[in-house]
């Protein structure tokens, strides 16, 4: 039986949670696109301002199914099919305008891995293993793992990390830059929940400004100097520009909409 994603709210947070504790919560293609529906909800429904995403039992994901991937061998039109199933997932977690939290115990290995550094927001266990082992089973990665280290790290210790099948803890992440709150084990989902409580304070058209301006920014800076002109435009003159103004006149927390 495949994955499920469970989902449920925490106050103005989703909380998903990938759960098959039975295989470490191995991926699937129909996984990939429940992530998908349950993002498109989350971006239609303004009560949510943020969405965090980990796994069930002690781990986040083990990556995709190697027992399904021996079956589809020699047939790349399932194989294909079923990695754009995953990469439609990949997609929607860094188009959603909401900001998206990873909160990883133990493994992250393969796709998930890949999937974690698809979120806006990292949080980790000190001890939790994040693998980009694809070398090993004689494969190279997906899920846009090579893109996000190639755009986080020096190309050489991208290279390294990928090439060599590597499996680094939370701690090394952390001291990378790759890993944005670091914490004691078991602590990953309420270190996770509480940072999402505070983005959730501010205005939501803001943070999906920003999410856009930073995740893909302009080649060039004239460009991307008028790309914040009228994202600042925009955000100044949107009701919860006024909150804000007013907010600071009167020397109080703005009531962000």
């Amino acid at each position: 039986m495949p994955a499920e994603l469970l989902s449920e709210r925490q106050g103005s947070t989703l909380l998903l949670t990938i759960s098959d504790p039975a295989t470490r919560n191995a991926l699937s293609p129909e996984l990939y696109a429940a992530g998908v529906e349950a993002l498109s909800l989350a971006e239609s429904d303004a009560q949510i301002r943020c969405v965090v995403l980990t796994g069930a039992a002690g781990h986040f994901s083990a990556g995709g199914n190697l027992s399904q991937m021996q079956a589809v061998r020699g047939q790349p039109e399932r194989q294909q099919a079923r990695v754009d199933a995953l990469h439609q997932w990949i997609e929607a977690l860094r188009s959603c305008p909401k900001p998206v939290i990873a909160a990883v115990e133990g493994a992250a290995a393969g796709a998930g891995c890949s999937l974690a550094l698809a979120c806006d927001l990292l949080v980790a266990s000190r001890e939790a293993k994040f693998s980009l082992a694809y070398g090993r089973i004689g494969t190279s990665p997906d899920g846009g793992a090579s893109w996000h280290l190639a755009q986080l790290l020096p190309r050489n210790q991208a290279l390294e990390w990928i090439w060599m099948a590597q499996t680094r803890s939370g701690e090394d992440l952390h001291r990378s830059g790759l890993v944005n709150r670091l914490c004691a084990p078991g602590e990953a989902l309420a270190t996770a929940l509480a940072l999402a409580e505070e983005l959730g304070a501010f205005a939501p058209n803001v943070l999906a400004s920003v999410k856009e301006l930073v995740g893909s920014p302009s080649p060039a800076l004239a460009d991307q100097l008028d790309r914040e002109r009228r994202a600042f435009v925009d955000n100044v003159n949107h009701p919860n520009g006024g909150e804000g103004l007013a907010a600071w006149r009167e020397k109080r927390s703005p009531r962000f909409g």
